[in-house]
């Protein structure tokens, strides 16, 4: 049995650190060619991949679950609106193609751990929803 570790922080989240994967990814890919210079969408794209981690960990650090799962689904929405932005990117020709797959498959597989995530969150409050009414 593997043992996992306690997540005592916003930071031991394996959701939190891909995200903060992609800012990293996005802010790289920003930095140079013609998607430097058009502001209006390079600013987009760095706020939408910022809102993932920070809605993560906003969430986290709230009082309770349910204020938590609402984070969890607005760092979702960011996820799609990220993979969007970087389409518009690939067909304005501000991507490479190879570099578009790169960077829409990094951000499949961050809306999926949120989308694990937020089905194990609501699994776990339903399982102490249940205990509570006994």
């Amino acid at each position: 049995m593997i043992e996992r570790k306690k997540i005592e922080v916003f930071e031991d989240l394996l959701v939190w650190q891909k995200g903060m994967e992609i800012v990293k990814k996005i802010y790289m890919i920003t930095r140079e060619g013609d998607l430097n210079r058009d502001f209006g969408l390079r600013d987009q794209l760095r706020r939408a991949a910022l809102t993932i981690p920070t809605n993560i960990a906003e969430g986290f650090e709230r009082a309770s679950s349910k204020e938590y799962l609402n984070f969890l689904n607005i760092a979702k929405g960011s996820a799609g609106e990220v993979r969007s932005l970087l389409r518009v990117e690939l067909e304005i020709g501000y991507l490479e193609p190879e570099k578009h797959q790169e960077l829409n498959r990094d951000i499949l597989e961050l809306s999926r751990y949120l989308y694990n995530h937020i089905e194990s969150l609501k699994k776990s409050v339903a399982i102490i929803a249940e205990k509570g009414k006994r």
